[in-house]
């Protein structure tokens, strides 16, 4: 019995999305079979991507039944190679074109603010998430991806790093836990990804895995442009190694903490007010700040409680971390204003500011505010307190 093949998503619920079955016969050409929503306006010019691509694989004959639910065609050509790569082996790779706006680099110290989470097989939560204006966006190939779906999201993935528009944002994508993750890197790294996340990192070592694929990677392409890593701290063990994490390589530019797998590791429940993570979220903060790296905290899970949001936003910041995860657009606002700085960190940041330039006029070497000696890091975060305050927080 000849092996069918199949790859997407379908029912009613699917929106930009399709589905297919892919038999391959031995004779009778190219038989497609569509069904779509939008048939009437685009119904030839998806046959014509399907039987290009086919013909691109090598494939002359065989049987295709497709669902197409307004699948753009980064996602059809996705679906369609996941298919062809369950039946044939081959290196071919079906790739969109890539976008010139997204061939951009990201840097150390960039606002981490927001980081918003989207399902690598879920097509229509990635197209316009741009728009809501995240620091970062991460395409997830690991929590929110169905076991049996894992090897298609790479596809779908790797094309939204190409075709889709991400209006500045950062370009993140969560790999699978190592060492299963590291096959996802074969799928991002050559496509502009400006940071990978590490989930579950317990050891210096996993970092280390993931940077020694990256420039296996990176040779074989002739990659140049740089890639950033930030470990999530996931389970006491990692919270015990956070600064050993934080350290073991220079593009390690952040430590996130992800308190849902935290909290079960350790027994608990974990809750709005937070008191099971508080130790292990100041020592993120403390390892972070140790080794010149940026503290990011976890997800709030209640997407409609604003106001509960609001209040960890507030005791986050005030913890010391630099930013948040969030699996809505509409928390983005909230965490970005409540991370802003506020009108007594303003006049204290200028005050510091303008000793500082005193300072340098009269050829000082010191910088003091008062009786107050103030340090360079002390310099370093006011003036980045008052560069938020005058782009408004969002400043890339």
């Amino acid at each position: 019995m000849a092996k069918i093949a199949t790859a997407g998503n379908k029912g009613e619920a699917v929106r930009s999305d399709c589905y297919l079955a892919l038999e391959l016969t031995d004779s009778g050409g190219l038989e497609i079979e569509l069904q779509s929503k939008v048939s009437t306006l685009y119904g030839n010019d998806i046959r014509e991507l399907l039987h290009k691509s086919l013909k691109y694989f090598g494939i002359s004959n065989a049987r295709m039944q497709v669902e197409d639910s307004g699948a753009l065609p980064f996602v059809l050509m996705a679906r369609l190679e996941a298919a062809v790569k369950e039946l044939l082996e081959t290196d071919l790779e079906l790739l969109p074109e890539m976008l010139s706006q997204n061939s951009y680099s990201s840097t150390k110290d960039r606002y981490r603010r927001t980081r918003m989470y989207l399902p690598g097989n879920t097509p229509k939560l990635m197209i316009n998430a741009g728009i809501h204006s995240p620091d970062g966006i991460i395409l997830d190939l690991e929590d929110s991806v169905a076991q049996n779906k894992k090897k298609e999201a790479r596809y779908l993935v790797r094309n939204a790093l190409r075709a889709l528009d991400f209006y500045g944002a950062e370009r993140m994508v969560r790999i699978n836990q190592i060492p299963s993750g590291l096959a996802d890197l074969d799928f991002i790294v050559p496509h502009y990804v400006n940071l990978i996340l590490v989930p579950k990192c317990e050891s210096p070592a996993q970092v280390e895995q993931v940077n020694d694929r990256i420039n296996s990677i990176r040779k074989v392409r002739k990659i140049d442009y740089p890639i950033y890593l930030m470990p999530i701290i996931e389970s006491a063990l990692g919270v015990i190694n956070a600064y050993e994490i934080a350290t073991a390589a220079d593009n390690v530019v952040a430590l996130a903490v992800g308190l849902e797998d935290f909290t079960a590791d350790i027994g608990t429940q974990r809750t709005n007010e937070g008191r099971e993570s508080y130790l292990a979220r100041c020592q993120i903060v403390l390892a972070a700040r140790a080794a010149g790296k940026q503290p990011i905290d976890s997800v709030f899970s209640d997407v409609n409680d604003m106001e509960a949001l609001e209040k960890v936003v507030q005791e986050s910041k005030a913890l010391g971390f630099d930013g948040m995860g969030c699996i809505h657009p509409r928390q983005i606002k909230v965490i970005h204003d409540n991370f802003a700085p506020d009108e007594e960190e303003i006049k204290k940041a200028q005050k510091i500011v303008a000793a500082f330039h005193e300072a340098q006029e009269k050829g000082l070497g010191v910088v003091s505010l008062g009786s107050k000696m103030i340090d360079p890091p002390v310099v370093k975060r006011a003036q980045h307190i008052l560069q938020m305050a005058k782009t408004g927080g969002n400043g890339k």
